[in-house]
Order: C-alpha cells, then structure tokens, then sequence
C-alpha cells in the first residue's frame, strides 16, 4: 500500500487520537492473519486502519475522501468550502450540471 500523502496522514492520525479502541485493536493484530492475508504486518495494519477510516467516513454520510478534509479542515466553514470545491471539480470531470450533481449527492448549495 502506497504512503498516504501528508494531509490523509493528519487526518489518520487524528482519527486514531479520536477513537482510541481502533488503536487498541490495531495495536493487538494476530499476525497471523496478517501471513493468512498475504501481508506484512505493517500492511495488514494499514489495510486495517484504511477500512475503519472509510467505515468512519460512511457513518457519517461521507466518502472518506471528505472525512480527510474534515479532519484537518481549520473551521467547519473551511470544510464544507473545500468540500463543495472538489464536489465542484468532480461534476465538472463527469460533464454533469453542478444543481443536478449536487442534488444527486445530497449537497445544500443554497
């Protein structure tokens, strides 16, 4: 598994300090689910850390893309901007209008 850039890292690191029973569980991995798994320890972590960041993510109704942003946002008002700006980037990629984006994705852009 590739290295999570600096932010996604910040915000993992956060996560763990907020929900300090995933540490514990990450802390006390059977390696030999790891070996079962095919991985590394360190990987199988990571793997494990990764899944329960995007649980995290869905139980909040986001992608776990925007629970990075949340994470090491300065301000919820700086979230939901940044938020709304890559939504933004993303509905342009798909050539899809922005109010029908929006709508589809639940986003209050009034």
């Amino acid at each position: 598994m590739a290295e999570p850039d600096p932010r996604h890292q910040a915000a993992l690191d956060r996560f763990l300090a907020d929900h300090p029973a995933v540490q514990e569980e990450l802390d006390h991995l059977n390696p030999l689910a790891a070996r079962a798994a095919g991985m590394s320890a360190q990987e199988y972590r990571d793997e494990r850390l990764h899944q329960a960041f995007e649980e995290a993510a869905d139980a909040q109704g986001l992608f776990a893309w925007e629970l990075t942003l949340k994470l090491t946002a300065a301000s919820a008002e700086e979230f939901q901007e940044q938020r709304l700006e890559v939504h933004k980037e993303v509905a342009e990629m798909a050539k899809m209008p922005w109010d029908e984006y929006a709508r589809l994705h639940g986003l209050d852009i009034a």
